[in-house]
């Protein structure tokens, strides 16, 4: 995202060329012990019981050895898959906010004026996260188009919501700098040289802290990014294969086509 790369470059840390993971879900999954549910809005459009039980719209379908086994790889690869990146978003976007406000508080304080819009701003983006990807007890659910840019989990609006703190970031670094210095300053080179310090100081410490979970969650990122574009290829077979999925194309990758 952009804010990020803004914010390594400003505390010095190193950045890496963005990861791009080109896949998607077009309907809502839902996970638990026992079923797999494809959901369009609330209405259930299959769902996949133990792993080898298919029920389409209500009705089961009998599968030969070939395609049951084929449910049995996508069942399998979406229980071990889905909760650890419900467990990832949430992790995302704590390690994000908590970097922002650390950044934040070391150049202005929690006193600043402008610190509680930032609070407010934060907020916000960890609740849309949290409607997008939920863990209620065993159960693991990831709303529709929830997974493109899936090193970033983070769609336009939580980008625009966080671009919106750091905004307000901005003015809380001129207040304390001191604003727009008059001509001959003389405390100029000074407050720079204090705020330079304190930006050396938190890249240090971020990198140091932050940047080896964050690589962690990169790798993490990649690793689902791939296994969701394998599981793709077997559900392409099964729709191809049993016409009573033909029609419900969960995972999407590539370009993003549009809803039905």
């Amino acid at each position: 995202m952009k804010w990020c790369v803004v914010l390594l470059g400003l505390l010095g840390l190193p950045v890496q060329a963005a990861f791009k993971c080109e896949a998607d879900l077009q309907y809502g999954l839902a996970v638990n012990d026992r079923y797999i549910r494809v959901i369009n809005s609330s209405r259930t459009l299959y769902q996949i019981n133990q792993s080898n039980q298919l029920i389409v719209r209500g009705e089961w379908i009998e599968l030969p050895e070939e395609q049951q086994a084929l449910l049995q790889e996508l069942a399998d690869g979406l229980y071990y898959a889905v909760p650890k990146v419900v467990l990832l978003a949430s992790e995302g976007v704590d390690l994000a906010i908590g970097a922002v406000d650390h950044v934040y508080v070391g150049l202005v304080g929690s006193d600043h004026e402008s610190y509680q819009r930032l609070q407010k701003a934060l907020w916000r983006v960890k609740q849309k996260v949290k409607t997008k990807f939920i863990r209620a007890s065993d159960n693991y659910y990831i709303g529709p188009r929830s997974l493109e840019n899936v090193d970033e989990l983070m769609d336009n609006q939580l980008e625009s919501q966080i671009e919106e703190a750091l905004t307000t970031s901005v003015g809380g670094i001129l207040s304390a700098i001191g604003g727009l210095p008059a001509q001959g300053d003389e405390n100029l080179e000074k407050r720079m040289e204090m705020l330079s310090a304190k930006l050396e100081n938190m890249g240090a410490e971020i990198e140091k802290h932050i940047a080896p979970q964050a690589n962690s969650l990169r790798l993490k990122a990649e690793w689902f990014c791939n296994e969701i574009k394998r599981l793709d290829g077997v559900e392409e077979e099964l729709r191809r294969t049993v016409p009573a999925l033909a029609p419900y194309d969960l995972i999407i990758t590539g370009q993003v086509k549009p809803l039905k």
